[in-house]
Formats: structure tokens, C-alpha cells, sequence
């Protein structure tokens, strides 16, 4: 990276283009990307082949990650090894995460 991107805000984030069941592109350098969702997928992800880490922006709900279901919150930070069966569930309707996929394809 050349430049230190600018802060993104949780109302700029809001308003990346996205769409449902997808992530919206905050930024990518290399092997790490920033992306955000206003409304993830409900329920279990196809598993990714690549570790990612996720931060709640907003709201409440649980995530699950290898039969695990544990209760989440705004700042809770959540890891998904590749491969590894994860998703979010019963989350208010303000629910909102950032992902961080980062290091090789595995």
C-alpha cells in the first residue's frame, strides 16, 4: 500500500454498495481485505479457504463456528479458521459486521 487509507465510518460502511448475502469491498491490500455487511447470511456460510475474523459494527445476535453458538455484541471479534463451518444467527435487524479475510488461500 502507497497510502494510508482514510477512517471509514459505520455510516459510510453502511452505505457501500453490497449485496444480500454478500460483502461489501472496504479495502484490500495484498492478502488482507476489509469488507463489511449491513445484513449477513443467517444461519451457516459456505466455509471460506481463507482465515477471517470478524468484527460486530452493530446489534446483537449469536455466531456459530464448529457447532459452537455463542451470544455476540457490538466490539466482539469472532475467528473462522478456512474450512471451518461458522455463520451468524437470530440477529436484530441492526446487525452489522466487518470481515477480515487475511493470509494465503489454504
Amino acid at each position: 500500500m502507497d497510502r494510508t487509507p482514510a477512517p471509514i465510518s459505520l455510516a459510510t460502511a453502511r452505505g457501500l454498495p453490497w449485496k444480500p448475502g454478500r460483502s461489501a469491498e472496504a479495502f484490500i491490500d495484498g492478502d488482507l481485505e476489509i469488507r463489511f455487511t449491513p445484513r449477513p447470511t443467517n444461519g451457516p456460510q459456505k466455509p471460506h479457504q481463507r482465515d477471517e475474523v470478524y468484527i460486530v459494527a452493530a446489534g446483537s445476535g449469536f455466531y456459530r463456528v464448529d457447532g459452537k453458538r455463542t451470544a455476540v455484541g457490538p466490539g466482539d471479534m469472532c475467528f473462522a479458521a478456512a474450512h471451518a463451518e461458522h455463520g451468524f444467527e437470530d440477529f436484530t435487524e441492526d446487525f452489522a459486521i466487518w470481515i477480515i479475510f487475511y493470509g494465503p488461500v489454504k
